[in-house]
């Protein structure tokens, strides 16, 4: 069902530097299931707890839409009510772009519909002129008329039956479950859904990386990921020098 995960980066000097592609291949199956564990959706198994936030919601989406996995397409979507506002919307947007199925970016137009609220999702509502995609293969007009729509994406692109996708809870982790066990999440909660925390996260995995190679992990411009390496050794060498001054001191 899925190809080896791959990521395409730029060179590796700042002149030649080049923003890494959003979206890999997909990762095969085990290694999703990793993922989407990691970041909060409770499915059997050990999670990765440094799965890509942004990666892993699209590659979810498309074994929902494309694979017709609807257990995985509703804990994606009751993730996304609990957890949106720790997503890098800018990050999230280029992953949606690279993804090749209009089904896909459908879903993440309804999405950008139901969290209108959330004014960063705003740009996912473009996608291809055509009439409103059904969610499942057969059966999704006899079923809406029986049951009505899903409120979450009634009068969007996509086309919902009420119960189609359950929306419980205990399928993902609450906020204050999540922050504890996925550094990239907690980072975020501390310094809000941006390329910083997402350096910084990267630069606590790994402190002596160059501004190159912290840029092409996280994915952002070497200008971003020049200002918080600088940042962050900053901070370390006062650490550092505060730890000398303690066991100096008499």
């Amino acid at each position: 069902m899925f190809g080896p995960r791959s990521q395409t980066f730029g060179g590796g000097s700042a002149m030649a530097f080049h923003r890494a592609i959003a979206l890999g291949d997909p990762p095969d199956e085990e290694a999703l299931t990793a993922n989407m564990v990691g970041i909060g959706m409770n499915f059997a198994g050990v999670g990765d707890p440094s799965a890509p936030i942004e990666e892993t919601l699209v590659h979810a989406s498309a074994l929902g839409m494309d694979h017709h996995d609807l257990r995985v397409l509703a804990a994606l979507t009751t993730w996304l009510g609990l957890h949106h506002t720790r997503v890098n919307a800018d990050r999230l947007v280029r992953c949606v772009s690279d993804h090749p199925t209009h089904r896909v970016r459908t879903y993440w137009a309804a999405i950008a519909a139901w969290l209108a609220k959330d004014r960063r999702f705003a740009r996912l509502k473009k996608r291809e002129d055509g009439p409103p995609v059904d969610i499942l293969p057969v059966g999704t007009a006899f079923q809406i008329g029986r049951r009505g729509e899903d409120a979450r994406f009634a009068g969007s692109v996509l086309r919902v039956p009420a119960g189609t996708l359950r929306d419980r809870a205990a399928d993902v982790l609450s906020p204050e479950a999540l922050v504890g066990r996925h550094s990239g999440y907690r980072n975020r909660v501390l310094m809000g859904p941006t390329w910083r925390a997402d350096v910084w996260t990267v630069l606590e995995e790994d402190p002596d990386i160059s501004v190159a190679e912290a840029a092409r992990r996280a994915g952002c411009s070497f200008a971003t990921a020049w200002q918080v390496v600088q940042d962050f050794r900053l901070l370390a060498g006062a650490s550092a020098m505060e730890q000398v001054g303690a066991t100096s001191a008499p």
